[in-house]
């Protein structure tokens, strides 16, 4: 078939106009690829957080953690540096006393540019006062302090017993009927022990998981971390989303650069975890981390 002037010349430019854009599409698809902060869906929550996440209780409990000892002014600073960098997703708790630093830190942000996390602690200890009110009460307070009309996800904090389902079924029940009006957008909980976990993973109610889950085992619910990955692979099977938290061993590689890239290299490796949850407490710690979570998306990418 011959080809005349007008359409070899058309034909020509279509494709050395296509070979021009390609290199800055896929220059453009890697630098997604890699980016630490872009935006994952958490599980079947309909909640979409970046994949780096910053939490707020590093040695938290009684209403402070390192974070709110820092004092207003650098928390805050803290808080709008993160976001600032990409991080839409920020771990909270009524334990760590975080929820006032965050409304002030964001006051004048779109409400729906992020998502807020916190915990509902039912057990002794931890808190100043000895009562423990239901789930309604205490996320109605945690909405007034976080000035609020919807929290994205709320935890019941730190189960342990492998059979906290059947415990906790009225503050379940109480929270379920609280995601049904939307006042909360999914619910979960954060679970401190391998039992617990197992539980979780397979509770039709759990919309979202927090576990520990580091490359050594150090701070998790079982020191080989092989075993806590196979619970979360199972989770993630059952739709649930995955929140990893104690990548930096909570702090014990803070100082070791090798340990952290192991780690992250690790996490990432397993697909079985949504996104990464770490306490910064300085602007350098985001950096260094984003750096390094890059680096290894970026190889994965290639």
């Amino acid at each position: 078939m011959s080809m005349n002037r007008r359409e070899f010349l058309t034909t020509t430019l279509a494709g050395a106009a296509g070979a021009m854009m390609a290199p800055s599409l896929l220059a453009a698809d890697a630098a997604a690829a890699a980016n630490p902060f872009k935006l994952v869906p958490l599980g079947k929550t309909g909640l979409k957080v970046s994949l780096v996440a910053a939490g707020t209780g590093m040695r938290g409990g009684g209403r402070a953690s390192n974070m709110t000892r820092l004092g207003k002014e650098k928390f805050e600073a803290l808080l709008k540096y993160e976001y600032e960098q990409g991080v839409r997703f920020f771990d909270l708790a009524d334990m760590y006393g975080s929820h006032q630093y965050l409304a002030s830190a964001f006051k004048g942000l779109p409400r729906d540019s992020y998502v807020i996390n916190s915990k509902i602690w039912f057990m002794n200890g931890a808190l100043p006062e000895k009562e423990r009110p239901d789930a309604n009460v205490v996320i109605d307070r945690f909405r007034k302090e976080l000035n609020t009309d919807y929290i994205d996800l709320v935890l019941i904090h730190c189960m342990t017993d492998a059979n906290w389902t059947d415990k906790m079924k009225k503050q379940m029940d109480i929270m379920a009927d609280l995601k049904s009006k939307g006042i909360i957008k999914a619910q979960g909980v954060s679970c401190h022990s391998l039992a617990a976990l197992k539980a979780a993973a397979e509770s039709p109610w759990v919309d979202s998981i927090h576990t520990r889950i580091n490359a050594f085992g150090d701070s998790m619910d079982d020191k080989n971390p092989a075993v806590v990955a196979e619970v979360l692979k199972t989770a993630r099977a059952n739709g649930k989303g995955v929140v990893g938290m104690k990548l930096v061993g909570e702090g014990r590689y803070r100082n070791d650069p090798a340990k952290r890239d192991e780690s992250i290299k690790y996490v990432l490796g397993l697909n079985a975890v949504d996104t990464m949850i770490v306490g910064f407490e300085k602007t350098e710690e985001v950096d260094d981390f984003a750096a390094r979570v890059k680096k290894v998306l970026a190889g994965n990418a290639a």
